[in-house]
């Protein structure tokens, strides 16, 4: 009898387990537990103790105590922190407005047909391909107080006659930081908006032309109002990249001159790694976050607007 309860028993757990299995909630939540367990261990959780320490004195070989916005009235007292929130600012900006400007430009160029357009396609993309620390690197050798590419050319050609200093004037580092990140930005908005500019209907353009429209009338009332959501969203993502940008930064400038180039990334860096406040540094990161929030609502909402 008892051998006979616990055949039953099983039965009824084995049945249950085919229940379970075969309702699609359930079996849905199974599947992705592994996915759901890896982005809680690298991104959740630091993203959680980022927040934590930011409140805290950490510092290392201590732990910290908690000190409510302690780190934050701080940060707000510090003169370094304004010139970098400044920086950080103008930096995205004028990049973002750059790189949306040349990539419709570039986009409206390769949406046209021409010899040779597939590799001039794949010509463009090599900027957003090659890695950022390499990209960084062969620009901080094109800046080079001594080597510079740049001033060597300038000079040759008799445009100049003394070398350019890149790094070492505050104006001129923002400038050339800046620089570098379009080059390296472009493509994401070609690209992008390539994609949406063939998705045009062409009849559009040949009835407006039918109506008399120009260029300009024909892109002003056409190509702008249809490509405008995605240029919103294409825009939104890269002012998150550039706001939270480090590594260029970091191996062109490490924040120099007197702090010139320094973006709320890189000095959240230099005070919690080499400086060894972990509780000022998450502090200082965690002043993104307000902007990244609002740019990934900015995204939601032309998104939904899309579909």
């Amino acid at each position: 009898m008892q051998i006979q309860a616990e055949e039953r028993g099983w039965l009824r757990l084995r049945n249950a387990f085919s229940t379970l299995m075969e309702n699609r909630n359930f079996l849905g939540f199974l599947l992705v537990i592994p996915a759901e367990a890896i982005l809680f261990i690298f991104l959740a959780y630091p993203f959680i103790l980022g927040l934590w320490l930011g409140f805290t004195d950490t510092v290392i070989g201590r732990k910290g105590d908690f000190i409510g916005v302690g780190n934050y009235v701080s940060l707000l007292k510090d003169s370094t922190f304004w010139l970098v929130t400044y920086n950080t600012f103008l930096y995205t900006i004028v990049a973002v407005l750059f790189k949306a400007i040349l990539g419709f430009v570039l986009a409206i160029i390769l949406n046209r047909d021409f010899k040779a357009k597939g590799l001039v396609r794949a010509i463009i993309l090599l900027p957003w391909i090659i890695p950022t620390a390499l990209s960084a690197i062969v620009f901080w050798w094109l800046y080079d107080s001594t080597f510079s590419a740049i001033s060597w050319s300038l000079i040759k050609m008799g445009l100049i006659n003394h070398k350019i200093d890149f790094l070492g004037d505050p104006t001129n580092a923002r400038i050339s930081l800046i620089v570098a990140n379009v080059w390296r930005g472009i493509p994401f908005f070609t690209i992008g908006l390539l994609a949406g500019l063939q998705t045009i209907d062409p009849t559009l353009y040949e009835a407006a032309a039918i109506d008399g429209a120009g260029s300009w009338k024909r892109f002003r009332r056409i190509t702008l109002p249809l490509i405008l959501p995605l240029l919103a969203v294409i825009t939104t993502f890269s002012t998150i990249w550039t706001f939270g940008d480090f590594q260029l930064v970091w191996v062109i400038t490490k924040g120099g001159p007197a702090n010139a180039t320094h973006l709320f990334g890189t000095l959240s860096f230099q005070r919690a790694i080499p400086g060894g406040h972990f509780g000022e540094g998450a502090a200082i990161s965690n002043f993104i976050l307000p902007i990244l929030v609002l740019c990934v609502l900015i995204s939601f909402k032309y998104l939904k607007r899309e579909d």
